[in-house]
């Protein structure tokens, strides 16, 4: 395991084919979904490397100003409310040039999934529609679709079939439920190919959903 101030990357078993950038949410850091990746039930040597960055850490106005991990700042819990659009552009720019990173060092686009949870799923999709190769994938695990009103004009022709992956649970008490699935509705409403998923499970993580996560690194990495 590589750790460094930036990130948390994961050796590859054999050679190297595909990568999971994988996105935490807020105040947590790259380490958090480490331990999942076994759980996924991949292939002895699936050639995937994981990639965990760590956010930045700024203050955080949900929470009283304090400072935390966080890809953007977080004004209040609502889609249509205000957003901080600057904080989410400047982390989209540093994610984009960690996939322009794996594709420059011999990475095809389509053996690339970005995948997120709940902050970390917002910066995924935000990242993922607007990246300029097609990529493998898109996952996104109990969060919601960032400054929407911009999605139409500037989303990357080259992502519109891309697969995604949403998953929300039904009792989540941090971003409700109503923004997963508002958020599915509009990227359904908008042609992409959403595979919706959902537990009666608050701000977490299941092991049903970790083995579906696998099947589906599986179907378009693998």
């Amino acid at each position: 395991m590589l750790r460094t101030e930036d990130a948390i990357t994961l050796p590859v078993p054999g050679p190297h084919t595909a990568t999971v950038l994988w996105l935490h949410g807020l105040g947590a850091d790259g380490s958090d979904f480490v331990p999942i990746v076994p759980e996924l039930g991949l292939p002895k040597n699936h050639g995937v490397k994981f990639i965990f960055p760590h956010a930045p850490v700024r203050p955080v106005t949900l929470n009283n100003g304090y400072p935390m991990r966080a890809w953007y700042d977080i004004i209040g819990l609502s889609r249509t409310g205000p957003q901080d659009t600057p904080g989410v552009r400047d982390s989209a720019k540093r994610l984009a040039g960690l996939l322009d990173a794996e594709i420059a060092a011999g990475i095809p686009s389509t053996k690339l999934v970005i995948a997120g949870f709940s902050q970390g799923c917002a910066m995924a999709l935000h990242t993922g529609l607007r990246f300029h190769h097609r990529l493998g994938g898109i996952v996104g695990l109990s969060g919601y679709l960032p400054v929407e009103t911009t999605l139409k004009a500037e989303a990357h022709a080259e992502n519109l079939a891309t697969p995604i992956l949403l998953v929300h649970g039904t009792m989540d008490p941090v971003v409700p439920y109503a923004m997963g699935s508002g958020s599915r509705d509009i990227l359904l409403g908008l042609g992409y190919p959403v595979e919706w998923l959902e537990y009666p499970m608050q701000h977490q993580v299941v092991l049903e959903e970790i083995e579906h996560i696998g099947r589906f690194l599986h179907r378009h990495l693998l």
